[in-house]
């Protein structure tokens, strides 16, 4: 009995190995979700018979949804066309569909996984600067917010207006940029050209920004956007991954009572 347990411990260690290494050569391909995507998930998405490797293909829109393989909720939406990431001109142009209000209206899935409804103000969207990535395919984490940054953005949330400015207060150690966004659905608006304008204004490049959108409330009660901005600089690498918190922490701190529409 002794020896078949330890033989299947053995069994079991080298699976493990060997799906670790896999997943390990799978992230350190810098193609890896275009490859998923355009290989898998969009061929897949042509039968329905076929079990789909992403959670959602939307053909129309031009996107997929996948669980990421890191964080027991967060997803990545990703675009079915090939482009780059924020640096990417084609992000601008007429036409291209609002992958943040997509994104936004994604946070079901993240929902789904952790098994708990979240506020508004518990979901976060972001994406890295060039320096600030692994991947070369564009894609928007959608995950919960580190509660730390949800108190710290509350703290705070009186004094962003619709105008970019500094936060008084580093947001895991870096100085994020902020502003409002009144537009509860983003129907008219579209973060990526919000950053444009600002940085074609400043002389910088795009390829160096970071952005993170998240839900808030006005003191109204009308539901709004808080988007943040950080840029490259020194050990800086711009990226607002590190204001979500992929374990999810803040599970049944601020849920509200019953699930949260897609807005």
């Amino acid at each position: 009995m002794n020896r078949l347990i330890h033989r299947t411990f053995l069994v079991l260690a080298a699976l493990a190995a060997l799906c670790a290494g896999a997943w390990s050569a799978h992230a350190s391909n810098p193609d890896a979700l275009w490859q998923i995507v355009s290989e898998q998930c969009v061929p897949e998405s042509h039968d329905p018979s076929l079990h789909n490797t992403c959670a959602f293909v939307d053909p129309v829109q031009g996107y997929a949804v996948l669980k990421d393989i890191h964080g027991i909720g967060q997803h990545l939406l990703i675009p079915t066309d090939r482009i780059t990431g924020i640096e990417s001109p084609r992000l601008t142009q007429p036409g291209l569909p609002n992958y943040w209000r997509d994104a936004w209206e994604a946070r079901s899935y993240v929902e789904r996984a952790i098994h708990t409804p979240l506020s508004r103000e518990d979901v976060g969207l972001a994406i890295n600067s060039t320096s600030g990535r692994t991947q070369n395919q564009l894609h928007i984490h959608i995950d919960c917010m580190d509660p730390a940054v949800v108190a710290a953005l509350g703290a705070q949330k009186g004094s962003i207006s619709e105008q970019w400015q500094a936060l008084a207060v580093p947001l895991d150690g870096h100085r994020y940029r902020a502003r409002l966004i009144t537009d509860a659905t983003l129907a008219h608006t579209d973060p990526f050209e919000l950053l444009l304008a600002d940085v074609q204004s400043r002389g910088v490049s795009m390829a160096d920004q970071t952005l993170l959108l998240t839900g808030t409330t006005l003191a109204n009660g009308q539901p709004a956007f808080i988007l943040l901005n950080d840029q490259v600089n020194g050990l800086d690498r711009a990226s607002a991954e590190e204001l979500l918190d992929h374990a999810c922490q803040l599970r049944g701190q601020n849920a509200p009572a019953a699930a949260s529409a897609a807005n």
